[in-house]
Parts: structure tokens; sequence; C-alpha cells
């Protein structure tokens, strides 16, 4: 298959979202291959090509508007993320670089229960805790979706964290993300203080 075969295929994979090497070979080799033209091709409509080789994965994000550029339109979609879906990659993230430092094995696997007891830490004894925990499901299913999280085949209950987390949860969403979690502790705090009154 020559490159041009290769190349319209690889950049329909990578516009569906995260290509990993372990998931596609075939389309991996063709991006190794073929980077110097996607970037080019992805350039033109304001895209980057983020390839990290090292952690085997690659993505398109839309590129920011330097001041002598025209506005164009976006292709990469954002989405807000709800609280406890947040809450979630942050602890997962915290989770993988304290893995990281230990070294070792390559796949950091979590439990339901686990993500479940690190999210108790930061909620506050109301109802609310229960209800948000109820809810864990629907949340980690979120975060599978977002391809943060993978289930291992006949563990329902046991997750993958995949290493492209580090790329999107990186040092500025975490210090945003716990500016934000402190305002929503002294609201909770505020609120427990009203209904003790």
């Amino acid at each position: 298959m020559n490159d041009d075969d290769r190349f319209g295929p690889l950049l329909v994979n990578l516009f569906q979202g995260v290509l990993y090497r372990e998931q596609a070979a075939a389309p991996w080799q063709a991006l190794l291959d073929l980077q110097a033209r996607v970037r080019d091709y992805c350039a033109v409509i304001g895209l980057d090509l983020i390839l990290d080789e090292a952690e085997g994965y690659a993505y398109l994000r839309q590129r920011p508007r330097s001041p002598d550029e025209a506005e164009l339109p976006r292709l990469i979609q954002r989405r807000p993320l709800s609280f406890p879906v947040s809450l979630i990659l942050v602890l997962l993230r915290k989770k993988l670089a304290e893995f990281d430092a230990t070294g070792g094995d390559t796949q950091l696997v979590v439990s339901r229960e686990d993500i479940a007891e690190q999210m108790r830490l930061f909620l506050p004894d109301t109802a609310n805790e229960a209800r948000l925990l109820d809810r864990m499901e629907t949340h980690l299913n979120k975060v599978v979706e977002l391809g943060f999280l993978r289930r291992l085949r006949g563990q329902e209950a046991q997750y993958e964290v995949r290493r492209i987390l580090k790329a999107f949860v990186d040092a500025q969403w975490l210090d945003d993300f716990g500016k934000r979690l402190d305002a929503y502790a002294s609201h909770a705090a505020s609120a427990i203080g009203e209904e003790n009154a």
C-alpha cells in the first residue's frame, strides 16, 4: 500500500479520536511514516498533531489562534465536565503520577471502590455524598467514554488508567481545578454551617 492509500484512512482515524499504538498497529505505523505530511495537512485547518511515541498515543488538538491569523471555526469541540468527572480525572492523574514515581509496571489498574474511596475524602458528609457515590457508575462511564479509563475484560469493576490522561490533565489544569475545589470546599462548609445554625 502506497503513502497516498494510507494517508486518507489515517486522517479519518485521527479525526475520530485518539489513536493508540496497541490498538491500531497499521495506522500507528502509517502515522510514524507520514507524520510530517499529517502535521502540514492539519495545520492548514487549524489543528496540531500531538504524538507521544513513548506512551503510544496520538490525537488532534485545536491550535490556539495567533493574533495575526484569521479565526477558524472549531473542529475539535470542547466538552464541559461535571464536578464529579473532573474530580475523578484529578484523582486518577495524581494516582498516575505516584504510580510513575515508583517505577516498575507501566499499566496502572484501579478499582471502582478505590476511586469511590478517594472521592469520599473530598466530599462533605451530607446526602450529596451518598447521591454522588450512587451515581459513580455514570461518572465512570463518562471517563471511559472520554478515553481516560478502559474497562478490563472480565473484570467490570477494574479499570486501566490510560496514559493519555497526562496530556489532558496537566499542571495548569490541576491548578485551576485546585482553585475550584477550594471554592467548593468553602461553599460546602458554609452550607453545613447554615444547616447547623
